[in-house]
């Protein structure tokens, strides 16, 4: 299946940015919040845009064999069906700032390993998109097999027409897996060409030593990832948690609706969509700048500013859910302030 994306509204992004020059204030003085007021133009298609009144955060939860080894993450991988628990039940950070910026938050296990009590302690449609118990370890071999990887592809697409289907007007991908860093650097590493020691940060807060064999993983995991076609690379080296995403950007980017990444695994993501899908990344925005160290190489790679720098990586989507409010005022000021003629202030060249 050959998906095209479509083009930003480049004619809207220069109407923002002459607009930007007439409003009451010098040239500049709102520093970031003029270019991100011109890039919500160019993906909504308006001059000036509307504040984002119907965002979408969706967590891609799923496990990772990689995590079994307690050397690549400080939790166990039961941690990952606990907190989809917890989204369920509104207790996380995504739930409450989710809530707080009026977010719709949707929890999908996509590859979760049940624990007991597990299933009855979630909602049914958590389930909806499941594909696959868990991973194989990326340390010993492939992640998962290439058709688990197309049903996961399929089931990302699936979740981008579902979030079509409630109106929203911005995309925001979150994750919940205890191991997914270690695939999200491998992910990364491969596809823009970096080495391990460039891409793996120490996640959950692993220690030195166990930064080490991380480090080990991912480069293993990048070499077994060459030559291989995009897909194929992500079969190997990522999980059906991370394909499901990759596929959900793209879908959601075919259908007009601009993206708010979070961290690193968000970022891993978006790098293999541009791959799969070109142009997918000028729909994109970067919410934040996570402390993993492959974030800011694939940010680099999509050419994309981060929001925020805060010193955040719990994921979830936490960070782009923060940032979003920044995103909002960007709008506002474009929008709603006066132009020197309707104020009738003299501009400097008067």
């Amino acid at each position: 299946m050959k998906l095209v994306i479509p083009s930003v509204d480049e004619d809207a992004r220069a109407q923002a940015l002459l607009r930007q020059m007439t409003l009451t204030k010098p040239t500049g003085a709102l520093g970031r919040l003029e270019d991100l007021s011109a890039w919500c133009a160019a993906v909504q298609g308006i001059c000036p845009p509307t504040t984002f009144q119907r965002p979408a955060l969706v967590i891609f939860a799923g496990d990772h064999g990689v995590a079994r080894s307690s050397k690549v993450s400080a939790y166990p991988p039961e941690v990952t069906a606990m907190m989809v628990i917890n989204f369920s039940h509104g207790g996380a950070a995504a739930n409450v700032l989710a809530k707080q910026h009026n977010a719709h938050l949707f929890s999908y296990d996509i590859s979760v390993t049940p624990t007991p009590d597990y299933l009855n302690l979630v909602s049914s449609e958590v389930r909806d998109f499941h594909v696959i118990d868990g991973s194989n370890d990326i340390a010993l071999g492939d992640a998962i097999s290439l058709g688990v990887a197309r049903a996961a592809f399929q089931a990302g697409l699936a979740i981008a027409a579902r979030i079509v289907d409630t109106g929203a007007d911005l995309f925001i991908p979150g994750d919940m897996g205890i191991g997914n860093t270690t695939a999200a650097a491998a992910v990364i590493g491969h596809f823009i060409g970096a080495s391990a020691e460039e891409t793996t940060g120490t996640g959950t807060g692993i220690d030195e030593q166990s930064l080490a064999y991380k480090r080990e993983v991912v480069g293993a995991a990048i070499e077994r990832m060459r030559d291989r076609d995009p897909l194929a690379a992500l079969a190997s080296g990522s999980g059906a948690d991370i394909v499901a995403m990759t596929a959900a950007l793209i879908g959601v980017a075919t259908a007009k609706i601009p993206i708010l990444l979070d961290g690193v695994v968000s970022s891993a993501a978006a790098v293999a969509a541009e791959h799969l899908a070109p142009g997918v990344r000028e729909w994109m925005l970067a919410g934040h700048r996570s402390t993993e160290p492959g974030q800011s190489r694939a940010l680099a790679f999509l050419d994309r500013d981060p929001v925020l720098d805060l010193g955040m990586c719990l994921g979830e989507g936490s960070g782009a859910l923060t940032a979003l409010p920044i995103i909002n005022s960007a709008i506002v000021t474009l929008a709603e302030m006066a132009t020197f003629e309707q104020a009738n202030v003299s501009d400097r060249n008067s």
